[in-house]
């Protein structure tokens, strides 16, 4: 039985207000939890089958380039080498992880510093890696190569697809009584998950396994196929367990095919790991970005206009521009808008999604220029933002199908104690000079095809399963809670198989959209079953009620056990996006609040505490989804004060291609973080009503951090990150 459901218009039953088995909401734990505490959930490069060798990526030191040499024979002599493969299918960047095509290939041409071009495989990794590492590799460099985004004669696109406008924005900011015309640079990021990037390849004839760390299987599942020249059938991906992703796991990387190519080659198992430098090196980045913003407002604070001008870069051969102005079109009011996007093409390596691709810098400047705004006007930056919430989308002239952010910046405004807060300068403590900031946080939703089965046992047990993974975001624990409530079970009688690219095509993790649309997919398996238990019990599915194993309709009470009878039901979900995409504009909310003390005499910034609150629909889980709430707003923390790729504009080698070097924020600079969640129902989402929110904390939380440092010490900084040497410049 499959259930195939298309969201083509609201759902308004709130069927999940009524069900019984009260699990759905919960803090309820992990029940993966145990097995990766213990050491017992099997990782990618945990996988050791029998005869495994160990590959290591030899990589281009310069680039751009062609390549002329390989010192391939005095490596295959060394001990313990069991070949080098050099196939012109190994990848020259990683795939995107949604084009369901494969990636670039062929090594002759060299892209960028690092770019990889050959594996050796040995029998121990210290002796793959060393022969590796000894491995010559002559590149004859390009003259006139382009590493830096910012310089006059980079090549620059203005894609049509990315640029929009209405009314006249010159004219509104020529009449505005207050405006606001500034320029605010944020550097690149690396993904930087725990895990890095894994694969094990096993041919069995003409099929491969492949124990792998990725979050999009079912295009990863056609990205390698694709890669190695083979039908997608005939490969399988295991994917149970992610250390985090974070957008550099949507797309097959080279450690993928390469393990592939050198399985096949040797007939034998082989696992490839990235090193931490090769995954800075080699891996998605997140571009850096620099963005004019515009904004014009009466004397009231109303604003008439708005402006949003972003150059990014990336490899000249790639189609993705980070979409730095994605919420601009509809956060503020403004009838005066134009949106410019322009990519720089740089030789570096290439630029992809990393979490909250979009939101994640684009509100960082927006929200930092509302605050100047408001300062301009005198006007406190919360009321500013309240009397500048649209009603509908003031670009499609459609209505939102909900809309939070009102109530997060009064809710959090409350909480944190903004009322507390004095003007730029007047706080100080000793050495320290403190403040506050806001920020308005928010987030595009949508729900994108996905499928589930879900099987009811003769026992009274269910089994849920699909290819979606689980990134450390929670999704064994939802997916327990959803077929447990649709079902009532207690969830210790539900069982989450994920990861398996033999099992339906789940949505993938990405994008915040796992939860909707795999979740739904799940739902509307459960309410088969439903279906089909009424019937045996003789009465409409809307009248009965599951609860801890049992069946209760009117007045009779039976096991489920019984009703089944000895048959297992099964049941297969299917949803799609339909007409609700695109009829309404659908959203996720929050705000973020945060108090910075500023060193008068260094220039140090240190975040004492931030307060975020959110809106994302029904939540599913209040543990899992606060974490996530938390982890972006740490994320924010980084971006705001020591995230940045440093790239040598002498020959586009990455600098700091490692934890060391690549400051990410440590326990030292994190302080206590708040967060509460505003439950909401948005109809027109799913018929779960449920939204994203694993990258709706990152959007606006490090604006909260900047502005509380002009709060405190009334230095604007915007170039990002602010580091002290920023802070000091503009401290008298």
């Amino acid at each position: 039985m499959t259930e195939h459901f298309k969201i083509d218009k609201p759902d308004e039953r709130n069927m999940l207000d009524d069900t019984a088995q009260g699990v759905l909401g919960t803090p309820m734990n992990r029940p993966d939890g145990p097995l990766k505490v213990t050491g017992t959930a099997m990782y990618a490069h945990e996988w050791h089958p029998e005869g495994l060798c160990h590959g290591v990526l030899v990589r281009a030191g310069k680039g751009p380039g062609n390549l002329t040499h390989l010192g391939t024979d005095e490596v295959r002599t060394m001990p313990g080498v069991i070949d080098v493969v050099t196939d012109q299918r190994l990848l020259s960047v990683p795939a995107q992880g949604m084009a369901n095509a494969a990636p670039e290939q062929g090594h002759d041409r060299i892209a960028y510093d690092g770019q990889p071009v050959a594996l050796v495989v040995a029998e121990s990794f210290e002796q793959a890696r060393f022969a590796a590492q000894s491995m010559e590799v002559v590149v004859e460099p390009d003259e006139g190569a382009h590493y830096d985004p910012w310089a006059a004669d980079t090549k620059v696109e203005t894609p049509k697809a990315k640029q929009s406008s209405q009314g006249d924005l010159d004219k509104a900011m020529t009449d505005a009584a207050v405006t606001v015309d500034e320029t605010y640079t944020t550097a690149g990021h690396n993904s930087g998950a725990m895990e890095p990037h894994t694969s094990v390849a096993q041919w069995d004839g003409d099929r491969l396994t492949l124990h792998g760390s990725y979050q999009m299987l079912k295009f990863n599942k056609n990205e390698l196929a694709d890669s190695l020249g083979i039908k997608p059938d005939n490969v399988r991906i295991l994917s149970p367990y992610v250390g985090g992703g974070f957008g550099s796991k949507l797309g097959i990387c080279h450690e993928a095919v390469a393990a592939a190519l050198a399985s096949r080659e040797i007939g034998r198992p082989v696992s490839v790991a990235l090193s931490r430098q090769q995954v800075l090196e080699a891996t998605m980045r997140r571009s850096e970005t620099r963005q004019r913003v515009r904004l014009a407002a009466d004397a009231e604070g109303n604003m008439s206009g708005m402006g949003h001008h972003s150059l990014v870069s990336n490899l000249g051969s790639q189609s993705f521009a980070e979409p730095v102005t994605q919420a601009t079109p509809f956060l503020y009011k403004g009838e005066n808008r134009e949106i410019v996007q322009q990519v720089a093409e740089t030789d570096r390596m290439c630029a992809g999604s990393v979490r909250a691709p979009g939101e994640a810098v684009g509100i960082l400047a927006v929200e930092v220029a509302m605050d100047e705004l408001a300062e301009k006007l005198g006007i406190d930056p919360v009321d500013l933002r309240l009397r500048n919430i649209p009603d509908k989308d003031p670009t499609k002239e459609i209505p939102f199908s909900s809309h939070m952010l009102g109530e997060c910046l009064r809710s959090g405004a409350k909480s944190f104690g903004w009322d507390k807060r004095q003007k730029a300068g007047m706080r100080r403590e000793g050495e320290w000079l403190v403040g506050m900031g806001v920020s308005s946080a928010v987030r595009v939703n949508f729900v994108i095809e996905a499928k589930a089965r879900v099987r009811l046992d003769p026992e009274g047990t269910a089994v849920v399963e699909t290819d979606m993974t689980d990134i450390g975001t929670g999704s064994y624990a939802i997916f327990t809670q959803i077929a447990a409530e649709m079902l009532g079970l207690p969830p210790s009688q539900v069982r989450v198989v994920l990861g398996d690219t033999d099992l339906p095509p789940g949505s993938g993790s990405g994008g915040s959209f796992g939860a909707a649309s795999t979740g739904t997919a799940i739902w509307l398996a459960c309410d088969n079953i439903r279906k089909t238990l009424a019937g045996k019990l003789g009465v409409e599915s809307d009248d009965l009620t599951l609860k801890d194993g049992e069946a209760i309709a009117g007045n009779k009470r039976m096991r489920l056990s019984e009703i089944l009878n000895s048959e297992a039901l099964t049941a297969e979900g299917h949803v799609e996006p339909g007409k609700t995409s695109k009829e309404v504009r659908q959203a996720t909310w929050g705000a973020h609040f945060a108090e910075v003390a500023v060193n008068a005499v260094t220039g140090e910034p240190r975040v004492r505490r931030m307060h975020g609150v959110f809106s994302a629909g029904r939540i599913l889980n209040e543990k899992t989804a606060r974490s996530q709430c938390l982890g972006g707003m740490t994320w924010g923390i980084g971006m705001a004060l020591t995230e940045e790729l440093l790239f040598d504009m002498r020959d586009g080698h990455l600098a700091n291609r490692d934890f060391a070097e690549y400051h990410i924020p440590v326990n030292a600079d994190v302080p206590q973080i708040e967060v509460d969640l505003l439950h909401e129902r948005d109809a027109w989402a799913n018929p779960m009503q449920v939204k994203g929110i694993g990258e709706l904390g990152i959007c606006g939380a490090g604006a909260a951090v900047a502005n509380a440092i002009y709060n405190a010490s009334g230095v604007r900084v915007r170039d990002f990150p602010a580091t002290l040497d920023k802070i000091m410049a503009g401290l008298s």
